[in-house]
């Protein structure tokens, strides 16, 4: 029999565990091998250590560490019974044991644990002794220490807990596995009167205290301990490091995600994939939102975080399709056209590459604000091409696109990767006057004991749009929601904007859309990135972005985007070289028939009472086009045929 070294006889030091927490101080997650912060004995209610000592050791406050009488029937049993030893335990013992010792049930063991039980009772007062075996022991779930289970089965902290909570937690620790309060609800009932019966023959409650706490049995709460904040919990590990560096005590993390919203994106995201996720194909998705100064206010990166943990919404590089027409546009704006300016919708061969319209119809000369609106392919190319591919990768990156761009003309379609978050940040200068900004999710970072680790300080990119083409882009991309491909968003009152995105074969579908008070972005696609069953930007995503949006925007006063943009307001641009590819403009009142709105005024429900359009893919493999150029489709299917991702 071998006792651990003298030099190993202190406490172990507690696992730090790391409590992230909302802009308001709600508990997002805990961190850390424990589950839970350690707690000081003299904040907790009495009853609580008063429960488990009724409990689990009686004697606990007139023995030093072992109680005869029971060692005495441990051993007997002990003898009698082969070896394995039942009972007698202390709590300090049991203290020993977590601290020092191994699981195995020997005679062995509890001789050792017994002689460290001395050792722990000459060392430390009654009260560290039961502080140290509150903040130590096993609840199950994973949960060490009241804290980490108070949160795990009542959702509150162990400072709130009820009498019949106390009773509940002080009788799991015989059996955590097998009377877990949300397992066994019965078992953990029938264990918790026990203990409060025993608190009473004890003292340590009135007869009164007993009755109405048997008479009102503590309820669990449904903490889904793998929800979809432990995406943004796992994101706020990640930004961490760089935060606070290294620590060896419990931390406090304030982030600047809001609770409330968190929960309605993760609700909006798995309802939506529940309800029509089979239909269309689609398993996986992501929401990112945040503020017009980058503060990340919800975060959720997939589906179900208990299936799978790979966070999508940070790690997932996808092609944005659509999504990432806006920088072409901004590219061109800034190279001398306007909305007005006007731009051929026809059939073009760049070195073989024939990019198509999905309803490979083609509407003519069109405004730049109509084919952004429609998400007009060829007119996308082109101004891809006028500008020069280096143009557009430069406008992304300085707007906030971090991943790596490929030079080709396909990039003005999206073809190049990039994660929901860097999508997501490089819309926010629209929102926000035109203001590049760093996503930012930690506010504050401080130990247990309120040193300051981390403070956030503010700060931006600078402006990365000047304010006469900003007001432009809002204006063009706030049409994308009233007659564009996201004409299905729904957010009454507040002036929004933003662009869908479908990729090749419907493999990924986007929707990033903005107001000024908050710019989110939803992704649905499939991990293996097989092709889903022609979901795009302007159905699932928007109905998910919809949802999420109304919830977030209720009780917030209406603001105006920063910037709307008329014709009035500067004189056309100066028109490019008249040629095959890039014809004159026209006047507005000139253009094909196919080209113009229709002109039957549409009914207020019209997006309601249509079926659901199938948006275009970005790129659709080349084929010969079913329309002659400047064609209209049949009356009947105009904006079926028309609008898209």
């Amino acid at each position: 029999m071998k006792l651990p070294p003298a030099s190993d006889l202190l406490i172990p030091k507690r696992a730090p565990n790391i409590a992230i927490l909302d802009e308001n101080g709600i508990l997002i997650a805990n961190r850390g091998d424990t589950g839970g912060a350690a707690v000081k004995i003299g904040t907790l209610p009495p009853y609580l250590p008063k429960a488990f000592v009724a409990i689990e050791d009686r004697r606990f406050y007139s023995h030093r560490g072992v109680d005869p009488v029971g060692v005495l029937r441990a051993l007997t049993h002990n003898f009698s019974g082969g070896g394995a030893v039942q009972g007698g335990s202390t709590l300090t013992q049991q203290l020993a044991k977590n601290l020092f010792l191994t699981p195995e049930r020997t005679l062995a063991r509890k001789i050792q644990e017994a002689v460290l039980a001395l050792w722990l009772e000459h060392k430390y007062s009654k009260s560290q002794i039961l502080e140290l075996y509150l903040n130590r022991v096993y609840f199950g779930s994973g949960a060490y220490g009241v804290e980490a289970a108070a949160q795990k089965y009542f959702g509150h902290g162990a400072r709130e807990l009820t009498l019949p909570e106390a009773a509940v937690l002080a009788g799991l620790v015989k059996a955590p596995a097998r009377l877990a309060p949300n397992r066994n609800p019965e078992g953990a009932k029938e264990r918790a009167g026990q203990v409060i019966a025993a608190m009473a023959e004890e003292g340590y409650i009135s007869g009164t205290m007993a009755k109405l706490a048997l008479a009102n049995p503590a309820k669990t709460v449904r903490v889904q301990a793998q929800n979809a904040a432990n995406y943004a919990a796992d994101y706020v590990m990640d930004m961490l490091d760089d935060s606070a560096g290294a620590f060896d005590e419990d931390i406090t993390v304030v982030t600047t995600l809001n609770a409330s919203l968190q929960r309605t994106a993760e609700t909006a995201l798995r309802d939506e994939l529940d309800r029509n996720g089979a239909a269309f194909g689609v398993e996986q998705g992501a929401l990112v939102a945040m503020d017009p100064n980058g503060a990340v206010k919800a975060l959720v990166g997939g589906r179900d975080y208990g299936e799978s943990a790979f966070n999508r919404a940070v790690s997932a590089k996808r092609q944005p399709g659509s999504a990432f027409k806006p920088f072409v546009y901004l590219a061109a704006l800034e190279s001398g056209l306007t909305p007005a300016t006007v731009r051929e919708d026809a059939p073009i061969n760049v070195k073989g590459w024939q990019p198509e319209n999905y309803s490979r119809a083609y509407w003519g000369p069109v405004t730049l604000t109509r084919a952004l609106a429609l998400s007009l392919n060829t007119v996308a190319v082109r101004l891809g091409l006028e500008v020069g591919p280096k143009a557009v990768a430069n406008t992304a990156h300085r707007l906030g696109i971090q991943s790596e761009l490929a030079l080709n003309p396909s990039l003005a379609l999206g073809t190049s990767e990039v994660t929901p978050l860097e999508l997501v940040t490089a819309y926010v200068p629209f929102a926000n006057g035109g203001i590049g900004v760093q996503p930012q999710i930690i506010s504050k970072v401080k130990t247990a004991s309120g040193k300051l680790l981390y403070q956030h300080k503010g700060g931006s990119n600078g402006r990365v749009i000047d304010p006469a083409r900003l007001a432009m882009m809002n204006s063009m991309l706030a049409e994308t929601l009233l007659t564009g491909t996201a004409r299905k968003a729904e957010l009454p009152g507040w002036q929004a904007a933003g662009k869908t995105g479908t990729s090749q074969e419907y493999r990924d579908a986007w929707f990033v859309g903005y107001t000024s008070h908050l710019i989110a972005g939803v992704w649905l696609g499939n991990d293996d990135n097989s092709p889903t069953k022609k979901a795009s930007g302007g159905n699932l995503p928007v109905a998910i972005w919809s949802r999420f949006m109304q919830q977030a925007h209720q009780g917030v006063p209406l603001q105006p985007l920063p910037g709307l943009w008329r014709r009035e307001d500067q004189a056309p641009s100066p028109a490019l070289p008249a040629s095959e590819s890039s014809p004159a403009p026209l006047p507005f009142g000139n253009w094909p028939q196919a080209a113009r709105r229709p002109e039957r005024p549409l009914p207020p429900d019209f997006a309601r009472s249509r079926a659901p359009p199938q948006p275009p893919a970005d790129i659709p493999n080349p084929a010969p086009s079913a329309h002659a150029h400047g064609a209209s489709p049949a009356q009947s299917s105009f904006f079926d045929s028309l609008f898209g991702g």
